[in-house]
């Protein structure tokens, strides 16, 4: 499906970002892992060539024109020009988190926040795709079947409680999906997002599952308004993905953010 396409990765060596990768590879595409761990992009691209695709992990620091820019020269001589850019990297930071769901003295709340902790939340997550988008779309320009897919969020249509930095900062990311769709419209760059429900990574693991394996009280919050009643896989979302990407299903398809939620945006909660 993507034989020879040049596919780019950020947060290559995440969870979900090593399904993506893994998929791209299968289908043809040579992929370029970017990540600040280096040793884990280097993994996951060593498990894609041992089973027979292309890959390569590189040292990426999204934050940084300078260091993007250097990948992106490393990028095209090794395997061509961008075809795909997938803006992987973002996540939160403890330093942009309240302790509980309502204000309540005595713990950590909305007042005790680093704003330091809220501006790396949201550098992370949009700057850490404005850089790459400004970069690697360079490469996209006027050429049919270019495609961007960022990552937003169940947070960003309705925020989670106690991770208003990670909310606001994905909410952003649906919006400037929206605006780049449209300003690259008329160059051939298509532009698009999907909004993961709740899966299980080692990002939020402790937060949703106990030591033994069983709920967390905010864990069985997820579950009791997702009508599926379980956590979705990230291999469930290749399928968007895959499908966003292909110029020949979605060539009409631009600035949607597609949820894959397990019909947790849908339910009222009664």
């Amino acid at each position: 499906m993507f034989q020879n396409k040049v596919a780019v990765v950020t947060g290559g060596g995440g969870v979900l970002c090593a399904e993506f990768a893994s998929m791209l590879a299968k289908e043809g595409a040579k992929v370029a892992l970017l990540d600040i761990n280096k040793a884990a992009a280097d993994k996951v691209a060593d498990g894609i060539n041992k089973a027979g695709g292309t890959a390569m992990g590189i040292e990426c620091n999204v934050l940084s024109t300078e260091s993007v820019s250097k990948v992106a020269e490393i990028v095209e001589r090794e395997f061509g020009k961008c075809d795909f850019l997938i803006n992987g990297a973002g996540g939160n930071n403890p330093k942009g988190t309240t302790d509980e769901e309502t204000f309540r003295e005595g713990v950590k709340s909305f007042f005790d926040l680093d704003p330091q902790g809220f501006r790396f939340v949201f550098d992370l997550n949009i700057i850490g795709t404005v850089i790459p988008t400004q970069v690697f779309a360079r490469q996209m320009i006027d050429r049919p079947g270019s495609s961007i897919i960022n990552i937003s969020s169940m947070s960003a249509p309705s925020p989670m409680t106690r991770v208003p930095a990670y909310s606001a900062a994905k909410a952003g990311i649906s919006n400037f999906t929206q605006w780049l769709a449209v300003y690259f419209a008329s160059s051939g760059i298509r532009v698009n997002a999907i909004a993961p429900g709740f899966l299980v990574t080692n990002q939020n693991r402790d937060l949703l599952l106990t030591k033994e394996g069983s709920l967390t009280g905010r864990g069985q919050k997820i579950i009791s308004h997702t009508p599926m009643r379980r956590f979705g896989e990230p291999s469930e979302l290749l399928g968007a993905l895959k499908f966003l990407l292909d110029y020949e299903q979605s060539a009409f398809i631009t600035g949607i953010v597609l949820p894959i939620d397990g019909g947790f945006l849908a339910y009222s909660g009664v």
